[in-house]
């Protein structure tokens, strides 16, 4: 379900979150993403660091891969600065 609201912007750039909304969301803290043509507010939650834990496993290479595979293109770039 999608709610649409109309909110006023104060002159020192505060906007009154409705009280259904802010019931739902439960929220005391919102995230401002600013997406270049619009904003999104987004509710932070408690623990921000630990809502993130897991989040991103199994994408991409691990902190090991990623440091040797780095390791590996520092030693190829400094093989071909000593070739002449």
């Amino acid at each position: 379900m999608v709610t649409g609201y109309v909110m006023k912007v104060s002159s020192n750039g505060q906007v009154s979150i409705p009280a259904e909304a802010r019931a739902r969301w439960g929220a005391d803290r919102m995230i401002v993403v600013d997406l270049g043509d619009r904003i999104v507010m987004r509710p932070m939650p408690d623990d921000p660091i630990g809502d993130l834990r897991g989040k991103y496993a199994g994408r991409g290479p691990s902190t090991d891969e990623a440091r040797r595979q780095a390791r590996l293109e520092d030693a190829e770039n400094e093989l071909r600065r000593d070739r002449p």
